[in-house]
């Protein structure tokens, strides 16, 4: 909350670390949030984001952000593939 401009990097840098340490539910608030605050999604938020559906059982938050995979192309790249294998 105190930092005063968030980009698509330091959204990734939380919800990548929320994720990767079982804190799956905490991860996907922050991913709805970056987009309530206009932030764009990348490669690296859709599979972080993904890993956190798979950790917190949430079947689906996953439906969702794979529809919005499937929106923004990012299907087709390896780091997203791999998430939505796991």
């Amino acid at each position: 909350d105190k930092m005063p401009k968030r980009n698509v990097v330091s959204w990734n840098s939380m919800i990548s670390g929320y994720a990767k340490h079982g804190h799956g539910a905490e991860a996907l608030k922050l991913f709805w949030q970056m987009q309530r605050e206009n932030v764009k999604p990348d490669k690296i938020t859709f599979g972080s984001s993904l890993k956190a559906c798979a950790y917190s059982a949430s079947l689906e938050h996953g439906k969702q952000i794979h529809a919005q995979i499937s929106k923004t192309g990012f299907e087709l790249d390896i780091f997203v593939g791999s998430a939505l294998v796991d």
